[in-house]
């Protein structure tokens, strides 16, 4: 079987409690990653400080990527990135919750399908605690749908992301672009000609929160979008005028109001 790295960035303003449980589902997985790399992207709290070294100490493999000062997610990826080596590459976020059977049922699909390089899958999405499910949210499935919806969206849940670790870095690996480092990179890949599946199971338990949607309407999300849009152009997956249409379309998505965001997006992408 493949070797594995399961990677995680970490900041100061994650929960202490959340990563604990974020980080024993790793533990927890019917077939563990080989190794774990957390970044520390900038100083972290005693709290944190405190969850990290408890798991390093109890968990064989695992290591971290210290940064000395926060810098974002895809800075933060890139430096993980760097340090990694193994044949497959498993992001989760610092707040979700792998199923435990996840990376065994990821694996065994790349096994078979040894032409896919980016396997995605669904994800429950919870409020509070895990009982408190708020939808699941599927995408795409097929490559060719992938393709397709690509060019409007990300069609990955990047916390469930399990890809080649040569075809991110053959891509480019994780770029700076506010809140959307990891469309970037799908983006790329596509470009690059690889593979992509999504699977229909639910893997993955997303963690969601008030302050998810208004991250998703800050004031640097208009300028983000743009960039986003110009990227799509330059790698040849979407014309110009297609670019100006999507930027119209999604910056229209943003500017909902708070109070309704949240059934919008549960329309779209919840079943």
């Amino acid at each position: 079987m493949p070797s594995l790295t399961a990677l995680i960035t970490v900041y100061h303003r994650i929960d202490p409690g959340e990563l604990a449980e974020s980080l024993d589902s790793l533990n927890a997985q019917t077939r563990p990653a080989d190794e774990v790399v957390i970044v520390e992207d900038g100083p972290l709290g005693d709290g944190l400080r405190r969850v990290i070294d408890d798991y390093l100490a109890a968990t064989p493999g695992a290591r971290v990527v210290r940064l000395a000062r926060n810098q974002g997610s895809g800075p933060a990826s890139a430096a993980g990135l760097d340090t990694i080596h193994t044949e497959l590459l498993a992001r989760q976020d610092a707040d979700d919750i792998s199923r435990p059977e996840r990376f065994e049922k990821q694996l065994a699909y790349f096994e078979a399908h040894p032409e896919v390089d980016v396997l995605g899958t669904a994800a429950t999405e919870f409020r509070d605690h895990l009982d408190n499910v708020v939808g699941v949210r599927t995408l795409p499935g097929s490559h060719q749908e992938i393709t397709k919806y690509l060019r409007i969206n990300n069609p990955i849940s990047h916390p469930t992301m399990m890809v080649r670790t040569a075809a991110v870095k053959e891509a480019g690996g994780y770029r700076a672009v506010h809140h959307m480092e990891d469309y970037d990179l799908m983006a790329r890949l596509l470009r690059d000609g690889r593979i992509f599946h999504n699977l229909p199971e639910s893997l993955l338990h997303f963690r969601t929160s008030a302050a998810q949607f208004e991250r998703r309407t800050d004031a640097g999300m208009f300028a983000a979008e743009r960039q986003m849009q110009r990227n799509l152009v330059s790698y040849g997956l979407i014309s110009r005028p297609r670019s100006w249409l999507n930027l119209v379309i999604r910056s229209t998505y943003r500017a909902i109001p708070k109070a309704f965001l949240q059934r919008v997006y549960g329309k779209l992408f919840h079943r």
